[in-house]
This record gives C-alpha cells, sequence and structure tokens, in this order.
C-alpha cells in the first residue's frame, strides 16, 4: 500500500512536470520567498536519492544530498529522476540509522526503510503543496484537487463527504 502511495503521488508530480515550460519551472515565485516549482522539486527527488544512495550502507544522512541544479532548472531531467525513484522503490525493509546534525549536536536514531519511505512520501507530499502556490498562480496548468493535500485529509474529505 505505502509502494501504491508513493507512486501515486510521484505521478502526479510527473504530471504537473509534463506541463512545465523551464521558464514556468525555474521562475522565482513571490509567494514562496522567490524560490521556484524547480528548486521545491530537486528538494523532494534529492531527498528520495539520499535514501536510495545511502539504503546499502544502513546509515541515512538526508542532509549530505548532491545538490544537483540540473534537477531544479531541466524539467526532462527531473523526470527522468522521478521515473529512476519510482523504479528503485521497492527494497526489502531493514533498521537504518538516520543520522543528522541538529543545533550542532549529532543524533543517531534507529528506524528502518519503510519509515523512511513513509517520512520522504509526508515529506513530498508538504512540497507539492508548497508548489501549489507557484501553480496556482500559473493559469495554463491543471492539477488535480488533492495534489499537496495529505493522504489523511483526503480520507477525512470523503468521510465528511458521506
Amino acid at each position: 500500500m505505502l509502494i501504491t502511495s508513493l507512486h501515486k503521488t510521484l505521478n502526479e508530480l510527473e504530471s504537473l512536470l509534463q506541463q512545465l515550460s523551464n521558464h514556468d519551472f525555474t521562475s522565482p515565485c513571490k509567494g514562496l520567498s522567490n524560490s521556484t516549482i524547480g528548486e521545491h522539486t530537486r528538494h523532494i527527488i534529492e531527498m528520495f536519492q539520499c535514501l536510495e544512495n545511502q539504503y546499502a550502507n544502513g546509515i541515512v544522512n538526508y542532509d549530505k544530498r548532491n545538490r544537483d541544479y540540473r534537477i531544479q532548472s531541466d524539467t526532462h531531467f527531473a523526470l527522468q529522476c522521478l521515473a529512476d525513484i519510482k523504479n528503485q522503490l521497492e527494497k526489502s525493509n531493514k533498521n537504518l540509522l538516520l543520522e543528522q546534525i541538529v543545533d550542532e549536536e549529532e543524533l543517531h536514531i534507529e528506524s528502518n526503510y519503510f519509515r523512511e519511505l513513509l517520512y520522504n512520501l509526508e515529506h513530498c507530499i508538504h512540497h507539492q503543496a508548497l508548489i501549489k502556490v507557484a501553480v496556482l498562480q500559473l493559469e495554463h496548468l491543471q492539477i488535480d484537487a488533492d495534489f499537496g493535500v495529505a493522504r489523511s485529509t483526503i480520507e477525512f474529505r470523503k468521510q465528511c463527504a458521506q
């Protein structure tokens, strides 16, 4: 079920990127403190790439991202990265150690692959909500009403409608 939700969310992002010109992708949005759709997309992609690239050694540190600026400036490259991510999601669950420095303190937190996939799903949806702010200013684009909306909110809305 988690993999299905990840594919659905990443497919929504792909659908949006297929509609964007590189100009739309790289134009600053005042409502996002002048960040771009491309920058938020790069951040989403690189978090998944971190998990993928660090899975084998069992230590995940999301601060050790590549920060590949091609992802935020070339929609075709970003789409290829998303396709690669979707093809690599299905792995065995295993214990992982999450590493991060917070306020100059190095933290080591036990986690596992499925928990980190869930984190990346929620993180992706959060950034899609931000992307939606920029998209709503581009009237020629069409996105699903649930783009950038948490799965729990979607389920709650369904229950309220019944």
